[in-house]
C-alpha cells in the first residue's frame, strides 16, 4: 500500500495565490500607503562587463527622473506629485497609477559608479553601470642571486685579494687583477 504525502511545494504555491488575490482586492489598493510613494518595477540584468537596470516609467518625463548613489545604494526617483482627484470624477474603475514612484537597491561590489551612463526612451530607464576590471593574476619571475663570494683581506701588505673567479696578489689599494710591482 503506498502512502501519499501532502505537497509543501504545492501548498506555498496555493498560499500565493491566495495572498496575491488578497492584495489585488481593492480594499488593500486604496489603504493610504499605497497612495503614497510606491515601487517601480526593474530589471537588472548581469553582463561581463556592466551592471544593466531597467525600470518601467510610462508617463513619466526625463526631467521627472533623479538617480543617485549613496555608498553603496542606488536611489531611483520618479514623477511628479499627483494631485488628488475629487471623490466624484465619475471613475468607475481607476487601475492608472500617478504620482512619485521610487525604488533603492543595493550594489553589488567592483562596479565604478563614477562611471554609469543613463538613456530614457518610449517609458524606458536604463541604467549601465560598468564594472571595475579585476586584478589578474600574474607570475613573478625569481632571480637567484649570484654564488660568487667576495673575499676581503685583512689590512697586511702582503695578503693575498680574492674577487670573484680573479686572484691575484697586491697590496691593499692595488687594482684588482694586477700585481704589485713592490715585491
Amino acid at each position: 500500500m503506498m502512502v501519499r504525502r501532502p505537497s509543501t511545494f504545492g501548498e506555498l504555491i496555493s498560499l500565493r495565490r491566495t495572498m496575491d488575490r488578497l492584495f489585488d482586492d481593492p480594499f488593500f489598493r486604496t489603504m493610504p500607503a499605497a497612495r503614497g510613494v510606491r515601487r517601480m518595477p526593474m530589471d537588472v540584468i548581469d553582463t561581463p562587463d556592466a551592471l544593466i537596470l531597467e525600470a518601467a516609467l510610462p508617463g513619466v518625463r526625463p526631467e521627472d527622473i533623479e538617480v543617485s548613489v549613496l555608498g553603496d545604494v542606488l536611489t531611483l526617483m520618479a514623477g511628479a506629485d499627483a494631485a488628488e482627484s475629487p471623490a466624484h470624477a465619475g471613475y468607475e474603475v481607476r487601475e492608472v497609477r500617478r504620482g512619485r514612484v521610487s525604488r533603492s537597491v543595493t550594489l553589488p561590489q567592483g562596479l565604478r559608479t563614477e562611471d554609469a551612463i543613463a538613456s530614457f526612451e518610449n517609458g524606458l530607464l536604463q541604467l549601465t553601470i560598468p564594472k571595475a576590471k579585476l586584478a589578474e593574476r600574474r607570475q613573478i619571475h625569481i632571480s637567484v642571486a649570484s654564488q660568487a663570494t667576495e673575499f676581503v683581506a685583512p689590512e697586511t701588505p702582503d695578503a693575498p685579494v680574492m674577487s670573484g673567479d680573479e686572484t691575484s696578489r697586491g697590496a691593499p689599494g692595488d687594482e684588482p687583477g694586477q700585481a704589485s710591482t713592490d715585491a
